[in-house]
């Protein structure tokens, strides 16, 4: 008992020092974390905290932020404790070749739809994920889904039939058409017709089916900091808390719907009975990944391959819109392909690529707006690295600047202008160097995005058959629309409207 008397008296002795060692465990833990990579210049909250990254991801202009970073402090920025940054071509390349040695780091963790488990986007195991996309590989080519193109052409003319039907406006009559929310289901059927088996059906019923948009929107934007900081999503899996607030597939709506769709559509596929069929879940099956697995992977699909490419379509429809020299000379290409034969109904791929000036739009839209800005962060290996004489010190984490990558010197002094031109007029060497910049958007080697391939053969498409039949106006050219970035683009209320166009 006099030993618990002592004990309790030492606390209460103690306890108005608490405040007091907290402070200085953190001032110490800061000193610590400063010291490492003090030689690497950045923002001042981001030497001692991540304060800065928090408020960057949250602030909607992450984009901007770093950007503004990258002019200021260079081309290799610190914005974190263990938080670096950069645009520079070579150490990304470096990062993510097939023999780097750099892995990646706990970043990816926030990746996971299912919290309970990975995709081949947060896989962090590179043996695991080097294996497994292996096996993905055929799938995301086409080479073991012969419809591929079909699929796509059927949502294309599925989207011309709803704004044909639904959205021509004549005269004074104005039926504004959402073209960001049409965009978006136009995606999000292809995707589905291609993950799930079949298109959910967006277009056909034109509206939100399970609220998806509304509740994933609500969901990135607040899960921003929380994604776009490693610690903090770590904290989460450690305590436990992301088990419990995570999307569940007993939720009627959202994230949780799809989760239940995926489950459904992926388990008839190991049914004794199922037949084989020539899609993305029977070339997985086909290459022996598990069901659990596969279930992972359509989630994933639906954030990487719907929202990314809907924020690139409305992105390079906005500047087309609005740059009157770029789309007379556009149109005029696909009048021209449309008047010759040269072109089918819908545009096939292989004919899109025999049309220069549309190319040379598709780049400058991704160029001009990367679909995703992500820091996809990489850890320095055990023994550090030296980049450009900077010490990398061994388990630094370090992102991918996209957005300042995307305005890199070897696109030209214009960088922040729209011009497709800048394609064309290129030199042969620079053009490479253009396109091999342009790709580090997708990432590179290993760590690359397997939809890369899908992504342009839907933007090959998409734009000349909705310029090939339509007119566009947009209704508030003072605010045309309501733009903000959280690692993915959230784009809304961009009002058009749509004339029939009067040509074969």
């Amino acid at each position: 008992m006099a030993s618990e008397g002592v004990l309790t008296a030492g606390l209460k002795f103690l306890l108005p020092f608490v405040p007091l060692i907290l402070v200085g465990y953190y001032v110490y833990t800061a000193f610590q974390a400063w010291l490492r990579l003090r030689h690497i210049p950045g923002p001042f909250l981001g030497k001692f905290s991540y304060w800065f990254m928090i408020r960057t991801q949250a602030s909607g202009k992450q984009h901007q932020r770093y950007r503004d970073a990258d002019r200021k402090y260079g081309s290799v920025v610190r914005i974190g404790p263990n938080e670096l940054t950069t645009s520079d071509p070579e150490l990304i390349r470096r990062m993510s070749s097939a023999r780097s040695t750099y892995k990646r780091s706990d970043w990816y963790l926030g990746m996971r739809v299912d919290p309970h488990a990975d995709n081949i986007l947060s896989e962090l195991d590179v043996d695991t994920h080097d294996k497994r996309r292996a096996k993905m590989a055929g799938a995301y080519a086409g080479k073991e889904n012969p419809q591929l193109e079909k699929d796509f052409d059927d949502q294309i003319v599925s989207w011309v039939n709803l704004i044909r039907t639904k959205y021509i406006s004549k005269g004074e009559s104005l039926k504004p058409m959402d073209i960001a929310l049409q965009a978006q289901y136009f995606t999000l059927d292809v995707i589905t017709s291609l993950a799930y088996g079949r298109a959910f059906g967006y277009l056909a019923r034109d509206e939100d089916i399970y609220d998806y948009i509304k509740l994933a929107d609500q969901f990135i934007s607040t899960a921003a900091p929380i994604v776009g900081v490693a610690p903090v999503h770590t904290f989460l899996y450690r305590s436990g808390l992301i088990f419990k607030i995570a999307p569940s597939p007993a939720d009627p709506t959202g994230f949780g719907r799809l989760m239940s769709e995926a489950t459904t559509a992926v388990g008839a596929r190991f049914q004794p009975d199922a037949k084989e069929r020539h899609d993305m879940i029977g070339a997985f099956v086909r290459n022996g990944i598990p069901q659990k697995q596969i279930e992972a992977e359509l989630l994933i699909q639906i954030i990487a391959g719907s929202d990314t490419t809907a924020s690139a379509i409305r992105s390079t429809l906005l500047r087309l819109l609005t740059s009157p020299r770029v789309l007379s000379k556009l149109r005029a290409e696909i009048d021209a392909a449309v008047a010759d034969g040269k072109a089918s109904n819908p545009i096939q791929q292989k004919e899109s690529k025999e049309l220069p000036y549309l190319q040379a739009v598709v780049k400058e839209g991704l160029r001009f707006n990367p679909p995703f800005l992500g820091q996809v962060a990489k850890e320095v290996p055990p023994g550090g690295d030296t980049f450009n004489g900077i010490h990398l010190p061994a388990g630094t984490r370090i992102g991918h600047n996209v957005y300042a990558l995307s305005r890199q010197p070897v696109f030209g002094a214009d960088g922040d202008i729209f011009r497709p031109e800048r394609w064309l007029e290129a030199e042969p060497d620079t053009r490479r160097e253009m396109e091999r910049t342009l790709d580090l958007i997708f990432g590179y080697g290993r760590w690359s995005c397997m939809g890369k391939n899908v992504a342009y053969l839907e933007m090959d498409k998409v734009y000349f058959e909705l310029l090939r039949h339509f007119d566009f106006d947009i209704v508030n050219a003072e605010k045309p629309w309501k733009s903000q970035n959280f690692n993915i683009w959230l784009q809304h209320e961009f009002f058009v409207r749509v004339m029939e166009r009067n040509v074969l």
